[in-house]
């Protein structure tokens, strides 16, 4: 109930912004270069981090230069740890998950260390060994995408872990001590014997050679760094990295650019900057060593790994791109039941006799459908702009670059029929093919009839389902609803009778 009589009173209800029915979960990743906080708003197939801090200590410096934990960079950890502590207090996180990998695993102080950690933080430290850190990063690259299928690597500070990620276990994982401070220490700044090293390190591993042909997943912070600096030389229009894609002799082309320093890292920050060279000479070697048909950096790493073994088998086998689009329209939309409906209404407009899809291209539909109505208190005129960049910088994983465009085109096109030709939807547009933007343009127009008889309510669109008759598109109203008939509704069929190339035609 809100108070009454005050000008700047608020609700005391809890706050909806969140989806209230899940437990925040805090997980602390103690890494060779950074110790860091995550608290998320639950252990859900589309996780969203309701707080993210990092500290960096460079806990692997001193290990690579001494072998063990020094001093102060012990201290800067501890402290930051006992903050994070009560920050996961605070969120109602209970105790947080500690994982700590290669720095604290090497180190010969480390287990004095890691009981430090835990009378700092009231709960138990993962140490993970080095298989067990590529298990947890292939956890994580399941649970960022769809499906995927290839080798993953996770570059960190004090090691490499690599890893196979098809179905639901990791086949084979393993560590290298290829990590860039590790690295560094072997070789200074010589890179021709750096590159020595790394081939003989990745020939001791002959099972990644299975990767040919499929996708290699890049995690770790070093290597998005590479990734951001190829977006911007590119001008590429999403400046995300979850999910970027580059062909494998692009991206070898790219890596050897790096390494000879003939592009500028200034850009890149300055914990990452001296280490970038030797991040992108490890990067073309396994490039070249596995041979795949493309890379793809993935901003879930271990962390969301974690998370994903603490699902259940139900939440764990749920598509992500729909678990995602289904709790942003519990968030956003006036109905989420609204939302499933579109989905089965359109699936009638998208069978034969109308245009075949591909499974992927239903999942985008599916999508849009969900998705279609998270700009409604958005000001009437810019609905679809608000939409537009909503959707396209929103947290989406399971899904490529041309598949977030695609979805975000299609919602745009819920509220408007230029295809989005201007501002950011004209630097979407590079990313989708002809075909594409009229399947997104039929979908925006299909939502935007439904929604025109619907309006955002559930219950009845499944009352008045489309067909086809010969060249004809049919809308067939029940007499109790015969008055929805209008000149309005007739303008927006008849735009997707036009899109459908079909004759636009109301029964009652």
């Amino acid at each position: 109930m809100t108070k009454q009589g005050s000008g700047n009173s608020l609700p005391s209800v809890a706050a909806q912004g969140r989806l209230l029915r899940q437990s925040p979960v805090a997980v602390i990743d103690i890494g060779s270069n950074s110790v860091r906080l995550l608290v998320y708003e639950g252990a859900s197939r589309s996780p969203t981090p309701l707080f993210n801090e990092k500290v960096m200590c460079g806990l692997g410096r001193s290990v690579a230069a001494n072998g063990r934990i020094d001093g102060e960079g012990a201290a800067r950890a501890l402290a930051a740890l006992g903050r994070f502590r009560r920050i996961a207090e605070q969120l109602d996180a209970g105790k947080p998950w500690i994982m700590a990998t290669a720095a604290v695993r090497e180190a010969e102080n480390g287990a004095a260390f890691v009981a430090q950690v835990e009378a700092v933080c009231g709960a138990r430290v993962m140490l993970l060994s080095g298989p067990r850190e590529g298990e947890m990063a292939g956890a994580g690259i399941m649970a960022g995408f769809e499906r995927p299928d290839g080798i993953g690597g996770d570059l960190g500070g004090g090691s490499l872990e690599l890893v196979e990620v098809p179905g639901e276990r990791s086949r084979h994982s393993v560590t290298l001590p290829l990590g860039g401070l590790k690295l560094a220490q072997r070789v200074g700044n010589d890179l021709g014997k750096a590159e020595k090293l790394i081939d003989q390190d990745l020939q001791t591993v002959p099972w990644i050679t299975q990767g040919a042909g499929r996708d290699f997943f890049a995690v770790g912070g070093t290597w998005r760094a590479l990734a951001k600096l190829h977006i911007a030389e590119t001008g590429h229009p999403l400046n995300i990295t979850h999910a970027y894609a580059i062909e494998r002799d692009a991206a070898i082309s790219y890596c050897d650019l790096i390494v000879r320093g003939k592009r500028a890292r200034e850009s890149a920050s300055d914990s990452r900057r001296d280490v970038l060279p030797l991040g992108a000479l490890v990067l073309k070697r396994v490039l070249e060593r596995i041979k795949p048909k493309q890379l793809v950096f993935s901003a879930f790493g271990i962390r969301e790994g974690l998370l994903y073994t603490l699902q259940s088998r139900t939440e764990q086998v749920r598509d992500p791109l729909l678990a995602f689009c289904e709790d942003y329209a519990l968030l956003r939309s006036r109905s989420p039941a609204h939302a499933a409906e579109l989905c089965r209404w359109t699936d009638v407009l998208f069978e034969p006799p109308g245009p075949v899809e591909t499974v992927l291209e239903r999942r985008l539909r599916h999508a849009a459908c969900i998705l279609s109505d998270c700009a409604w208190r958005a000001h009437p005129d810019y609905r679809g702009e608000q939409a537009l960049n909503t959707i396209t910088h929103s947290a989406l994983i399971g899904v490529d670059h041309p598949g977030r465009a695609f979805i975000a085109l299609a919602v745009y096109c819920r509220h408007a029929r230029d295809a989005g030709q201007s501002g950011l939807g004209s630097k979407l547009l590079t990313l989708l093919s002809k075909p594409d933007i009229k399947r997104a343009r039929m979908i925006g127009a299909a939502i935007r009839v439904a929604h025109m008889l619907s309006v955002g309510a559930a219950g009845l669109i499944p009352r008045v389902q489309p067909s086809f008759d010969g060249g004809k598109l049919v809308i067939s109203l029940p007499p109790d609803l015969m008055v929805l008939d209008g000149e309005r509704f007739r303008k927006r069929m008849a735009v997707l009778a036009e899109l459908f190339g079909m004759v636009p035609e109301v029964r009652v």
